[in-house]
């Protein structure tokens, strides 16, 4: 039995290691916690920033596994289920050891690799406001799968009349919100707040193409009593480089056209390329 479920008007699939994910396989996954993954848009069957997608999934197999898939063999895996696949879908590459996880274990085995496609997103189109939350993520630098927190807090958010949260830390740092990378302007550059967060890879297209584009940008830490000073907020993430941000807790933020502008223009700018 094979994972093919309609799903938001559109064909979700599922394979693992390139073929067909069936059930028996797909089981222990429900309960999986060490695992990885990253989320891409795929548009006319190509993507942009494959290279760092490339470069999370193999790192943090390193660090969590010990031992990584070689970059051809996922983009074998990212082919196989696009073939199958309409031009325009999300995608999601999971990497897992199938001796899961509560165990010590080992065969040696290299990782495998679960590919979802569903139908595309282009995220919300905001403004956003999030509630304010101190929260740190477990490994912070690493996508991975235990992330209840995320939906916890995201759901809590929206009960207390908020879209969505950001994360604060220990030291009342801004850092990010649920599954997204936040930006901010000061009027003349793009800010970036300084904490343990995970580095999206549409963040880091944005940077790299703000840096060939010649668009300043800096690093500040930032705290709630900081954002009345600034010009302008914004999230991103997979599904966009940029959704304004209105409020975070009780901090409201003006609307920024030059921000948004900003870093639309500088994903725009990476060319998208085909697995």
């Amino acid at each position: 039995m094979s994972l093919q479920n309609t799903h938001l008007g559109g064909r979700a699939t599922a394979q693992i290691d390139g073929g067909d994910a069936e059930a028996a396989a797909l089981a222990p996954l429900a309960f999986a916690g060490h695992a990885h993954f990253t989320a891409m848009q795929v548009r006319d069957g190509r993507v942009r920033g494959l290279d760092l997608h490339l470069r999370r999934l193999r790192d943090a197999s390193q660090e969590l596994y010990g031992r990584a898939l070689p970059d051809e063999t996922v983009r074998a895996h990212l082919r196989a289920a696009l073939r199958r696949a309409p031009a325009d879908v999300s995608l999601t590459a999971t990497a897992f050891l199938p001796v899961g996880e509560f165990t010590a274990a080992d065969d040696g085995a290299l990782p495998s690799l679960l590919v979802r496609t569903a139908p595309p997103s282009d995220g919300p189109a905001g403004p956003l406001a999030l509630a304010a939350v101190e929260h740190e993520r477990m490994l912070p630098h690493l996508k991975h799968v235990g992330e209840i927190a995320k939906t916890y807090h995201l759901r809590r958010a929206v009960a207390q009349g908020y879209d969505d949260a950001a994360f604060l830390d220990r030291h009342g740092r801004l850092g990010e919100a649920t599954i997204w990378n936040l930006a901010f302007w000061d009027g003349e550059a793009v800010v970036w707040p300084q904490a343990e967060v995970l580095a999206g890879t549409t963040q880091a297209i944005v940077r790299r193409q703000l840096d060939r584009l010649g668009l300043p940008q800096r690093e500040r830490a930032l705290s709630l009593a900081d954002l009345p000073a600034l010009a302008g907020a914004a999230v991103m993430n997979s599904w966009t480089a940029g959704v304004a941000v209105s409020r975070i807790g009780e901090a409201a933020l003006a609307p920024s056209p030059a921000l948004l502008a900003a870093l639309h223009r500088a994903f725009q700018a990476e060319p998208a390329q085909a697995p």
